[in-house]
């Protein structure tokens, strides 16, 4: 009885954090220092920025540095000031929230000083990703594979599995990596055409994304049983998800979600597709890094688990020692 009110519990704090996650990250989304660069002369940058009130980071800067910088994804609108027009570029395969807030904040700037505003967008999503959101899902979907795989195997097999049974474990994950994310990459490339022109880099991406995924759960199942799988719900799901950049990036997300997107493998692989498929790879390295950090984190929590809480115990008697098995 006892062991089922504290599942019951749980699985009510895991639903509950489901809903203040997800209601936290998109119920209020408002821009908060997205970067903008401003052609124009210094007191006009001054002025813009002042008026502004933290909304958009502005900074000087000539039109080829900026329009480079947009090219590279360094900074997310370039505004360049004109006798009465002024044009905004974007590239809204960034993300259209913040695009679509930059867009939103320099409008009503300029018509309240009586002046208008031509957009470009000169990085747009491709044809068949629509709203710029086809990455977000097969981010998603590799990462729920990979960690599918891992808890049925902690569910199905060994409770506490030992070295062989870990390292088996690993070595199937990474096969079946493998296979979902070329199987990711060729569904959202040639069969559906969202992402189109990366099928190599999307399969390399997949299957680090993937492997990273199913390596954590491993390491979490192994070392706390079943919560081990409540956890990877909890990091994955709850706070991976929404902090992810999918319906809304960071630059209109709340500082939380903000901050820890980065830092979780889904945000580091939305950020790393999104670089690959529209930015020539420009900064991606980062991100890559952070889920390999992911995955060599995984393997090195289910080894180490596995090596030394199944390693046997013994005391010595006349010189020999007596093994012991070790409690689970």
């Amino acid at each position: 009885m006892r062991r089922t009110v504290g599942l019951v519990v749980a699985v009510l704090g895991l639903q509950l954090g489901f809903v203040l996650s997800y209601v936290g990250a998109f119920h209020d989304p408002r821009p908060d220092a997205i970067p903008v660069e401003v052609v124009a002369q210094a007191p006009v940058v001054e002025q813009l920025a002042a008026g502004l009130d933290g909304t958009l980071e502005i900074t000087g800067a000539d039109e080829a540095t900026a329009r480079a910088d947009l090219l590279a994804d360094r900074t997310s609108g370039v505004l360049i000031v004109g006798e009465h027009e002024d044009v905004l570029l974007v590239a809204s395969a960034e993300g259209t929230s913040v695009s679509g807030a930059v867009e939103t904040v320099l409008t009503r700037a300029d018509a309240a000083q009586g002046r208008t505003l031509r957009v470009e967008d000169v990085v747009a999503p491709q044809a068949g990703d629509a709203r710029g959101l086809s990455g977000f899902y097969l981010v998603t979907g590799w990462i729920v594979g990979g960690y599918l795989l891992a808890a049925l195997l902690g569910l199905t097999g060994e409770k506490r599995p030992d070295l062989r049974t870990t390292v088996r474990r690993l070595g199937l994950a990474l096969g079946f990596a493998v296979l979902g994310g070329l199987g990711g990459a060729l569904i959202a490339g040639p069969v559906l055409g969202a992402l189109t022109g990366h099928v190599l880099a999307l399969w390399g991406l997949g299957t680090l994304l993937t492997f990273a995924a199913a390596a954590v759960t491993v390491a979490l199942s192994a070392l706390l049983g079943v919560v081990g799988i409540g956890v990877t719900i909890l990091l994955f799901v709850i706070l991976g998800n929404p902090s992810a950049g999918g319906a809304y990036q960071d630059g209109v997300l709340p500082a939380f979600w903000a901050t820890i997107g980065g830092w979780l493998p889904n945000g580091a692989g939305v950020d790393a597709l999104r670089r690959i498929v529209y930015f020539d790879g420009v900064g991606s390295t980062a991100p890559l890094l952070v889920a390999g950090a992911w995955a060599v984190g995984g393997i090195l929590v289910a080894l180490l688990t596995a090596r030394f809480r199944n390693a046997p115990h013994g005391r010595h008697e006349a010189g020999h020692v007596l093994r012991e098995p070790v409690a689970v």
